[in-house]
């Protein structure tokens, strides 16, 4: 799970989804989403194995993306990281709030929030009355 840092809500994880890919596009490379973070994770296998990212924005699980590959970087600091590349579609999730916390964590799997639907396919009244209620501990 990844802290969505900047973020309002999904829509505008989407719209920087959309000028990575742009960016992408504009040098010729694959035209998939990806993060880049400071450590490569030790649990590599398993995260390639089906593993996702899940997004939490204001502090509440929002949606994930499957993470489709981990390549080491290097900056040009010349510090090496870890690109986590991530497939384009966003999934909602059942909207759990977190406490907050810094860089990322792993989330074991009967931990994680139920998938709601691809972003697009849920609507926004919805998804915002399902939050509220988890929000006063309704679900």
């Amino acid at each position: 799970m990844k802290v969505c840092v900047g973020a309002t809500g999904v829509d505008s994880l989407s719209a920087w989804h959309d000028v990575l890919r742009a960016r992408a596009a504009e040098a010729g490379e694959p035209e998939a989403p990806w993060h880049v973070t400071r450590m490569f994770p030790k649990r590599a296998v398993e995260i390639l194995d089906r593993g996702s990212l899940y997004w939490t924005i204001n502090s509440v699980f929002a949606v994930r993306q499957e993470i489709t590959g981990l390549t080491v970087v290097t900056g040009d600091d010349g510090i090496k990281r870890c690109r986590i590349d991530l497939a384009n579609e966003l999934v909602t999730v059942e909207p759990i709030p977190r406490r907050p916390f810094q860089g990322w964590r792993y989330l074991d799997p009967k931990d994680a929030p139920r998938d709601v639907g691809a972003v697009g396919t849920v609507d926004a009244d919805s998804q915002a009355l399902h939050q509220t209620l988890s929000s006063l501990g309704l679900l």
